[in-house]
């Protein structure tokens, strides 16, 4: 009897492609679709409205898309409604951009829907197992399963995947983890499959067109969060509109001129102030993370040697972490760096291993 797997399908190649790895290794698979309530209706119907949401990943047109796929591959599909859980991802974003930090919506969603509640329904229907369309690679090590980064390093989202649970890791398949994005392209191809050659999600795709401002106005209309810009020394140097419009290491569409470059070097939300300075005052020796997950048995007695990444698309760095009580941590680079956010994750390696991470509550200066 094959084991039966759970796929989360976007409409986009990877997952689409994900389902021919999956039905070739000989699994049953079952397609589904997080129906977010984010794009109307008029995805599918308004050849225009598609278009301006071609690079996101839940909209009616993406959900058409998956149908497609499944019905070609032959596999059930649903469309599942998770409108108001996503609801609480927009709520959590907002609120973040409000108090000064920069979220990260798509740890959220894998944390919460994903291998949250999606996995929950996967268990109703009797699934062994649950498969994305990721970019990572679960693998077996001495008696453990263990997050390791994708064998194609330009693709890689171990990042982001940080805070999945360690008991769901032996639930968990990452079928395009092992390969290239061109080789997974040429699968599709080689398939027929519609999507072979549909662009990659780019945006959030709550925010299609990457006014994040905006949609903090929009979503709470009652804040007021426009005040002053200030140097180290307290002198204003202007004034801005809203704190949601920066993040920190920031240095373009500041709103004034300088002499030379200016980068946010601090958000102040009690204060709506933003203070900015050169770049080396942006450099951090270290920083201290909140809601620490761990995929590895939580270090004790010292600090733990490893590499740290502070944002998505940065490089991994030597450092060490020290636990601390209430499921904080203590960072330390090896040499500064720049532009500690918080509200990002630090992700925590051991070469491709993923040992754990948490939320960057503060840079150390």
């Amino acid at each position: 009897m094959p084991q039966r797997v759970v796929l989360a399908m976007s409409g986009g190649v990877d997952s689409s492609v994900a389902a021919v790895l999956l039905k070739r290794q000989g699994y049953e698979v079952i397609g589904l679709f997080m129906r977010t309530g984010v794009h109307g209706e008029e995805d599918v119907c308004d050849t225009s409205a598609a278009k301006s949401h071609k690079k996101g990943c839940c909209s009616s047109l993406d959900a058409h898309d998956a149908r497609r796929i499944a019905d070609r591959l032959d596999i059930p599909f649903y469309a599942l409604d998770f409108a108001e859980d996503f609801d609480r991802i927009i709520d959590y974003f907002v609120d973040e951009y409000a108090a000064g930090r920069t979220p990260n919506p798509c740890v959220m969603c894998n944390n919460w829907l994903k291998f949250g509640k999606l996995w929950s329904y996967g268990k109703q229907l009797d699934a062994d197992l649950i498969a994305t369309g990721h970019y990572a690679q679960v693998l077996e090590g001495d008696g453990t399963h263990e997050l390791h980064t994708a064998a194609d390093p330009a693709k890689d989202q171990s990042y982001v995947l940080f805070g999945m649970r360690q008991h769901v890791l032996p639930r968990v398949l990452f079928p395009v983890g092992g390969y290239r994005k061109d080789e997974i392209r040429a699968i599709a191809q080689e398939e027929r499959l519609p999507v072979f050659n549909k662009p990659d999600s780019q945006e959030i795709c709550f925010v299609p067109d990457n006014d994040y401002a905006a949609l903090v106005r929009r979503r709470r209309p009652e804040l007021a969060t426009a005040g002053q810009i200030v140097d180290t020394s307290g002198r204003i140097i202007a004034e801005h509109d809203g704190i949601e419009n920066f993040t920190i290491g920031q240095r373009k569409g500041l709103g004034f001129a300088a002499s030379g470059r200016r980068y946010v070097l601090q958000i102040v939300p009690d204060e709506n102030r933003i203070v900015v300075g050169e770049r080396d005052e942006c450099l951090s020796p270290g920083l201290i993370a909140k809601d620490a997950n761990w995929l590895i048995e939580p270090p004790e007695g010292g600090a733990l040697e490893c590499q740290i990444k502070i944002r998505y698309r940065s490089t991994p760095v030597p450092g060490s972490v020290l636990a601390l009580p209430d499921r904080r941590v203590q960072v330390e680079f090896g040499d500064p760096q720049m532009a500690v956010t918080p509200g990002q994750a630090a992700v925590f390696y051991d070469g491709t291993r993923v040992l754990g991470g948490g939320w960057i509550e503060e840079a150390i200066p």
